[in-house]
């Protein structure tokens, strides 16, 4: 493990570290580990010049690296997995806030996912590339091409399958976010974007907080979608108690100054205040931001 500090202030940074009664020193320090079997995660730690207030504070941005995901390769299915899902476990990274799975898979043609349950989650895939026909036992079937967003609430319980009846590889995000409220009647939508919509800006893609134009998901959380050009900022400002997620699927992104590219993660606590901006003038920084809050920020409420 790396800890990269900007030049010039490792010295308040391990000085900050020390004195911080966070848990990543707790975890990192206190308990012995040793650098070689921590995670490869990169932590920026430095003081926060973005503050409306004008305040500094000391915040974490970790970076993942996109060696840091777990791949699952059958052969029909290649499956980036940046959270335990499925046969991989990692008990360090179950989930961050109330987003439980992000998987980035690409299923060849003619396979895919057949009949399967699920209960208790938001299930939302974006999809990049190819086509998704979906079947459920409420009735709902239809076909998802590129630019297409689909939403399930698995509620109480529901049987669906997920196909690549396309004429190529089919490229997409499945997303998982905890609901906020529990034994929910199962539900389903989906809805086309257009690339101009995300053009410069964060889209709303799926939303519990309102957003008009999202597909509504029961859950404080938003998933947005980007293509950021050179010499373009995003500023996203969120509350306290939130998670911030960002995962690159194209070009390179700096996040508060941190550079990162295709397949890299970074994952945002304790910050009222992200700033992005491309990094390069060739391909434009493509990337996902989910908004969700932060782990027992949001019990759940049964019905």
């Amino acid at each position: 493990m790396v800890f990269y500090v900007p030049f010039g202030e490792a010295g308040v940074f391990f000085n900050r570290l020390q004195n911080a009664s966070s848990t990543l020193f707790r975890n990192y320090v206190s308990k012995g580990l040793s650098f070689s079997v921590i995670k490869p995660y990169l932590l920026f730690n430095y003081s926060n010049n973005y503050r409306g207030n004008g305040k500094g504070g000391f915040f974490v941005i970790r970076i993942m690296p996109a060696e840091s995901r777990h791949l699952e390769d059958s052969g029909w299915l290649k499956s980036y997995m940046l959270f335990s899902f499925s046969n991989y476990h990692d008990p360090d990274n179950v989930q961050f806030g109330s987003l439980r799975a992000f998987n980035d898979d690409t299923v060849q043609q003619g396979r895919g996912f057949s009949t399967h349950p699920h209960s208790e989650m938001e299930i939302i895939s974006v999809v990049f590339e190819g086509e998704i026909t979906h079947e459920d036992n409420m009735g709902n079937k239809g076909i998802l091409g590129k630019g297409e967003v689909q939403c399930i609430t698995a509620g109480t319980g529901i049987q669906h399958s997920e196909l690549n009846t396309g004429n190529g590889p089919l490229h997409f995000y499945q997303i998982w976010i905890l609901p906020s409220v529990s034994r929910l009647e199962p539900a389903y939508s989906q809805k086309k974007f257009e690339a101009s919509g995300w053009k410069n800006q964060l889209l709303p893609l799926a939303s519990g907080q309102g957003f008009e134009h999202a597909l509504k998901i029961n859950a404080d959380a938003t998933i947005y979608q980007a293509s950021l050009e050179k010499e373009h900022i995003i500023h996203f400002n969120s509350p306290e108690k939130r998670c911030i997620f960002i995962y690159i699927s194209a070009g390179e992104l700096c996040v508060n100054g941190q550079r990162i590219g295709q397949g890299y993660q970074a994952r945002i606590e304790q910050e009222q205040a992200v700033h992005m901006e491309a990094a390069s003038s060739g391909t434009p920084a493509e990337f996902v931001l989910i908004d969700v809050p932060g782990k027992g920020a949001e019990k759940q409420v049964k019905r």
